[in-house]
Order: structure tokens, then sequence, then C-alpha cells
């Protein structure tokens, strides 16, 4: 269960990606994948993907740029409730910022998270994230990844 890639959305794995799910107690830091996708029709700059390991969908991503200044966030990350606690969201976040970093050919990739989410705080800071002692209008801190 090693073998993370990220694919597309499309008519052979959507139905999948929308039964993604958190586990209990979890919705308060995260909206759900339908909310996303919902957001990501809107919005065009939102790319949403699944997430793979090996032939299974574990989770569902989003990320985009912004503004004149290319400002590339990855919004979203969701690992199912069936794959979490195996070290999977490290690998799918690791790999994320290197297609985030190769398609938009960018330095920065900003993220934010709910205070709370202790176990995201603790991830991401793990990986590089700094927080930079900023909120975003909703209210959730803002993390600032550079890339080397």
């Amino acid at each position: 269960m090693n073998n993370i890639y990220i694919t597309d959305i499309d008519e052979t794995n959507e139905c999948m990606v929308r039964n993604i799910r958190v586990k209990p107690g979890q919705e308060k830091y995260i909206e759900p994948v339908e909310e996303c996708l919902a957001e990501a029709k809107e919005i065009q700059q939102w790319h949403p993907v699944a997430i793979y390991s090996e032939e299974d969908i574990i989770g569902f991503a989003m990320y985009g740029s912004f503004g004149p200044n290319k400002d590339t966030w990855i919004d979203r990350i969701i690992i199912d409730e069936k794959f979490q606690g195996k070290g999977l969201g490290k690998k799918a976040m690791l790999k994320l910022i290197d297609i985030v970093r190769k398609e938009y050919e960018i330095k920065v990739i900003y993220l934010s998270i709910v205070e709370e989410n202790k176990v995201a705080y603790h991830l991401y800071k793990d990986i590089g994230f700094v927080f930079m002692n900023e909120k975003d209008p909703n209210g959730e801190l803002i993390f600032k990844y550079t890339i080397q």
C-alpha cells in the first residue's frame, strides 16, 4: 500500500470519490467531497483530484493557483476513514506538492487548517509547512511551504 498516485476525476472514478468519508468527529475540519466538487465547478481555478494507493481510491484533494502572483493552494486533502492512520496522507501530500510545483512552476504553496485540527497541524509542520501567524477569512490558520 505504498504506491500513491494522483489522477483527475472523471466518469470512471467520480462515484467512488463521492463516497470518501472522514472519521466521525472530523467533519468539523473539512468540507465534504460533494461540496468541494460543487465549488470546483463554480471556480475554474480549482483542480479536484482522486488519490489512489495501488488500485484503491483512498482520498480526494483540490488545488489551484490564483491571481497575478500565482498564489497556489492545496486547499483540500481528505483521506478516507478506512485508510487513515497508515501514513498515506503524508505520502499523498508529498506527491501533491510535487505535482503542484511542476504544474504551476512555483516555489511557494499555501494551505489553511482549522486550528483545532491537531493531526493536520503536526502533519504539515512535519512536512515543512510553516505557520504564517495569519488566518484566512474563515479564521483558519495559514501555512506556507517553500520549495528548495
